[in-house]
């Protein structure tokens, strides 16, 4: 079967990235704040000997150079709108200008090179107006190069005129960025990649829908350059004719469907529904830690669609996009939304690692469905304090009984003054009732004075609060929780060893609350410390927090902690 050749008068095909390339600053799109800078520069003559153009990849650094390079040797200039039809302006273009030296850092790094840059400063242009040094990729440059470069950069010829480009702009040494002009390039909008794109598939002829152009804007994260790589991939795949679907099968994106399903597994809190999403990507094949990523930046943009309630440019998504965000996150809180934006980044960056990227990623969903059921702390405060003129513990859900707080330095009763009906037992599942246990009261006595005197104060204080039960070669502690770390050191086990002469084995026991050590105090005695103390106390903020928590609670006695 014969094939047609190739026409060799055929113009050979550029990658839109290039056959588009703005050779004008009115061209420029993203950066006003770097072309009205430049373009006032120009117009006031007071052009610097040096530039750093530092910013992401693809928004215009080299672009920008390459038109300041043009409007300063353009016959008709220094001017901000060059002719287009002079030399100069023809083959800086092209790359091939005389007097317009591109310079690949990446490449040509080392001092040798410095050098030889150094000793062509010094002779004048030979065509052009100015010589133009256009160093790329700068920051790969080295030190001993660059402090090869640093008298040249501080004092050039009146015609040198230095421009480096970089993404990284730490990079550059503080003597170098001392002695030229900085800019900082910005990641271009999204509405406005988009508006260009479309305008390029005008010009080419080529039909896209708005959800095609959206996603590849988004595939280039504010990079033209990366919007227009993708554009030309897109073309290549699908032809004249771009849609959506197409686009981000292309690409390996995932639509709101794909995302969307564990929103709708958080919605009915489904932990199976959360490991068929997983199972699902398996059997495709899809990549998990791109998921991960994409499922962090779909709850970004819910958080931020919750918050804000309307269309907004904070959102890198088209109109119909953002209004099924907006129904989406109305399902849910901004607390909701905070918390499995946070746990969905803490994922990602384990799954970076990860040599079981299924395991992590179904324990990374199944963490989402348990946050989900997390209760309020507003809440559970309120369950609380109607629950304080219960005797029996609030039942709080996903959770057991409420425990009882630590005591403040102002005691608070649980019953009022008048005599308090009798409360109901509390039920047997509920709070275990402990057996009541030998009568070891020596031994306790002398095991918190051995404390004391060994300067363990809060070991001491734990045993005072404890029940001690001795059986045999074990010594038990029946004690609440706020005093079982402190009987849970060596401290303890020394003593005894030291009051009993042999090593003894211990074990700590936590109940709900611990034995009283003394008889509760008479409801209908006065208030110990005095009317001025109980005064200061009640007008206390905390004190009046705590008895709005705790209705019907009163004041037993004061006490001075710095007495």
């Amino acid at each position: 079967m014969a094939t047609s050749a190739p026409d060799p008068a055929a113009k050979p095909y550029q990658v839109s990235a290039r056959k588009f390339r703005p050779h004008e600053f009115s061209g420029i799109i993203g950066q006003e704040h770097v072309r009205a800078t430049l373009e006032n520069a120009i117009k006031q003559g007071r052009v610097a000997h040096g530039y750093i153009l530092s910013g992401q990849r693809g928004t215009g650094k080299t672009t920008i150079a390459r038109i300041l390079a043009r409007c300063l040797n353009c016959v008709e200039g220094p001017t901000i709108t060059p002719c287009g039809k002079c030399s100069s302006c023809l083959e800086i273009p092209q790359g091939n200008a005389p007097d317009v030296i591109e310079i690949d850092a990446a490449s040509n790094r080392g001092i040798n090179e410095m050098r030889e840059l150094r000793e062509n400063v010094r002779y004048h242009p030979s065509r052009d107006r100015y010589k133009v040094f256009i160093i790329d990729e700068a920051h790969q440059i080295t030190s001993e190069a660059f402090n090869a470069l640093l008298k040249t950069l501080e004092e050039p010829p009146e015609w040198a005129v230095f421009l480096l480009c970089t993404t990284e702009s730490h990079k550059i040494p503080a003597t170098i960025a001392s002695r030229c002009q900085q800019f900082s390039f910005r990641s271009v909008d999204f509405q406005q990649v988009v508006n260009h794109m479309a305008w390029i598939c005008q010009q080419e002829g080529i039909e896209a829908d708005a959800e095609a152009l959206a996603v590849l804007a988004q595939a280039g994260e504010g990079s033209v350059r990366d919007s227009l790589s993708a554009l030309d991939q897109a073309i290549a795949c699908c032809g004249n004719k771009l849609t959506g679907p197409d686009v981000r099968g292309l690409l390996g994106m995932f639509s709101l469907e794909s995302l969307g399903a564990v929103t709708a597994a958080l919605e009915s809190s489904s932990a199976t529904s959360m490991l068929e999403i997983v199972q699902e990507l398996e059997s495709t094949g899809r990549n998990l830690q791109h998921y991960c990523r994409e499922l962090s930046r779909y709850f970004r943009n819910l958080l931020v669609a919750r918050i804000a309630g309307e269309p907004t440019r904070l959102i890198a998504a088209g109109p119909p996009e953002q209004e099924r965000l907006r129904e989406t996150a109305a399902k849910f809180t901004e607390d909701d939304l905070t918390r499995w934006l946070q746990l969905t980044i803490d994922l990602y960056s384990q799954m970076q690692y990860s040599l079981q990227p299924r395991l992590h990623l179904e324990l990374g969903l199944l963490r989402l469905v348990h946050a989900g059921r997390l209760q309020p702390i507003e809440e559970l405060i309120r369950e609380l304090g109607s629950a304080g003129s219960r005797s029996a513990p609030a039942e709080i859900s996903g959770g057991g009984p409420l425990r009882p707080a630590a005591k403040p330095a102002v005691a608070l009763a649980s019953a009022p003054r008048t005599t308090p009906a009798p409360a109901a037992s509390p039920r047997p599942e509920t709070v275990a009732e402990p057996a009541p246990p030998a009568a070891t009261g020596s031994l306790k006595e002398r095991l918190a004075s051995e404390l004391r005197q060994q300067k363990k104060a809060f070991a001491a204080d734990a045993v005072e609060h404890a029940e001690v039960v001795e059986n045999g070669a074990l010594i038990e502690f029946l004690v609440s929780r706020q005093h079982m770390l402190s009987l849970r050191g060596p401290e303890v086990a020394q003593g005894l060893e030291k009051l009993l002469g042999r090593q003894i084995k211990t074990k700590i026991t936590i109940i709900e609350s611990a034995p009283p050590v003394a008889p509760p105090p008479d409801p209908q005695a006065p208030v110990q410390g005095g009317e001025e103390a109980l005064k200061r106390a009640l007008e206390h903020p905390e004190v009046r927090r705590a008895q709005e928590l705790f209705p019907g609670s009163t004041v037993r006695s004061v006490r001075d902690l710095k007495e």
